[in-house]
């Protein structure tokens, strides 16, 4: 051995478990430096059609409200306000009425629509912005089923429910509580609206969705948002959110456009969603399904402006696309992903705030078609532009099931995207020009004063990857994702702990809900 390396072994020792001893105290998954009450986006949008496509694609929909219209059934109030404002009503019988919109009309009405406002949460820190280059997270929506490793598929419960709404306050990745998490079957339909809305206001303290199955039940949200945030704040401030679908093809239903109007009436927020299935309610062929979610979104949204002009509203699509051979709908496929995609690009046209996209899967379990249809189908979002992503955590099974497993992993992939999202910052320090030079040639670079300032930044860490060497990793047991996800969001729950609530506040809520389910019989249908 000659005295060159006998003198720098030594050194390169002590660099390396200088290094390595730093390294090992972080937990995983932990970056600290990228947690956000919400991202804000510094990458640029990716603009997939030029100016002649767009303008063809926002003529369509210019003829489809003018030619064919939208149909409203069951809301003469909703039908009087298009029609003072311009629209043409031709009455199709029963409650039923078809409306029309001369091109560039309802354009015209939505410049009123704020491009975006501030949805607050009960602990100020993470209140969120929706529009422009901010971008949320919400969890998937709507479920009938829960699934599990150790259950398998059931119908989904209230302590489900509540389960979920604790996953997602204690993921540092969602930025919203949500809304039906999953259905909690074992409550009656017309009760478990109270129970939902509670749950997200008592066990996370982030912005959530309201009901809005009827009416009703969206006044109930409202009114419980007043106890929570006191009725003077919410009459002057976007506390709450509802989630609207409109009846593809081209029909709102007055259930909808009811509860349309009772959010917008309180100031309060609305996203506006045809959920298009191409061949079966929207064209199969891509370009004529975003003219078509373009006209319906439009002309839902516009709605909140003939309320209440300036009350939050996003525009919005779910673009799916089917098996032909089966019927059977199919998500995270590319065609819908290049459809969100254009999406953004006609909402930021339009200057409103855009929600689209998730971690969709068709996947009946938690594997790898699940996370390689969620991928693609959740950066088409964050590529597209969008604003709001429900569906950020949990969808399986076509969106029949929520998975807590995947909710876990999908939990994982949005922490990912947070510093995708937050794209490179050129300087000197990041061009690591002493980190190669401190040494020199030949030399590694763990213990540089360059690799030791950047250690805990440079990289995302997952929370759930094993990126040990196979004998390792075989050694501990061979364990896959999908176990190591069973095993994470247990452990989750066990560690959870309630944020805190005013305890005058939680029995004012208590003692609504029970005035309000007392005063009418079980409905289960």
């Amino acid at each position: 051995m000659t005295k060159h390396e006998t003198v720098k072994a030594p050194t390169r020792r002590s660099r390396r478990s200088r290094a390595g001893s730093s390294i090992r105290s972080a937990a995983p998954g932990e970056n600290p430096h990228l947690r956000v009450p919400y991202i804000t986006r510094k990458i640029p949008t990716y603009d997939l059609l030029g100016e002649d496509a767009l303008e063809r694609i926002e003529h369509t929909a210019d003829r489809i409200l003018a030619e064919i219209g939208i149909e409203i059934r069951g809301d003469a109030e909703a039908v009087r306000l298009y029609r003072e404002a311009g629209a043409e009503v031709t009455p199709q019988g029963g409650e039923a009425d078809r409306v029309r919109f001369e091109p560039g009309m309802l354009r015209e009405i939505l410049k009123t629509a704020p491009a975006r406002f501030t949805q607050h949460a009960r602990n100020p820190a993470n209140t969120v912005e929706i529009g422009g280059d901010a971008v949320v997270f919400a969890p998937s929506y709507g479920s009938p089923f829960v699934m599990d490793l150790d259950s398998g598929r059931r119908y989904g419960t209230i302590a489900d429910f509540e389960n979920l709404v604790r996953l997602g306050q204690s993921s540092p990745w969602m930025h919203y509580s949500g809304g039906t998490i999953c259905e909690p079957t074992d409550v009656p339909v017309n009760k478990r609206h109270l129970d939902m809305v509670f749950a997200h206001m008592r066990y996370s303290d982030r912005a959530f969705l309201g009901s809005i199955t009827a009416p009703e039940r969206a006044a109930d949200s409202i009114e419980m948002c007043r106890i929570l945030f006191g009725a003077e704040f919410v009459d002057t401030h976007c506390v709450v959110m509802g989630n609207f679908n409109t009846t593809s093809p081209l029909v709102l239903d007055g259930v909808t456009t009811a509860g349309i109007r009772t959010y917008a009436e309180a100031g309060q927020g609305s996203i506006h969603l045809p959920f298009l299935l191409g061949g079966a309610v929207s064209p199969l062929t891509m370009p004529g399904a975003v003219a078509q979610c373009l006209a319906e979104s439009m002309a839902s949204c516009a709605l909140t402006q003939l309320v209440r002009p300036g009350a939050p509203t996003i525009l919005a699509g779910f673009l799916s696309s089917m098996s032909l051979r089966s019927g059977s709908p199919t998500f995270g496929t590319p065609e819908p992903a290049l459809g969100s995609l254009v999406m953004g690009q006609l909402a930021r046209r339009l200057n409103l705030p855009l929600r689209c996209a998730g971690n969709f899967s068709t996947s009946k379990r938690p594997d790898g078609q699940a996370m390689q249809q969620a991928m693609m189908s959740m950066m088409s979002a964050v590529q597209g532009g969008a604003n709001y992503v429900l569906h950020s955590a949990g969808f399986l099974d076509g969106l029949l099931s929520m998975s807590y497993e995947k909710f876990v992993m999908d939990c994982d992939m949005a922490g990912a995207l947070h510093s995708y999202l937050a794209g490179l910052e050129v300087t000197e320090d990041t061009l690591g020009f002493e980190a190669l030079a401190q040494y020199g040639p030949g030399e590694h670079l763990f213990g540089t004063e360059h690799t030791l300032r950047h250690y805990t930044t440079a990289y995302w860490d997952s929370a759930l990857n094993d990126d040990q060497p196979f004998e390792t990793w075989d050694e501990q047991g061979g364990i896959d994702y999908a176990q190591r996800a069973n095993t994470r969001w247990k452990q989750i729950l066990r560690d959870y702990e309630a944020p805190p609530m005013d305890e005058g506040v939680e029995e004012q809520l208590k003692d609504f809900i029970a005035r309000k389910k007392a005063s009418m019989p079980d409905a289960w249908y």
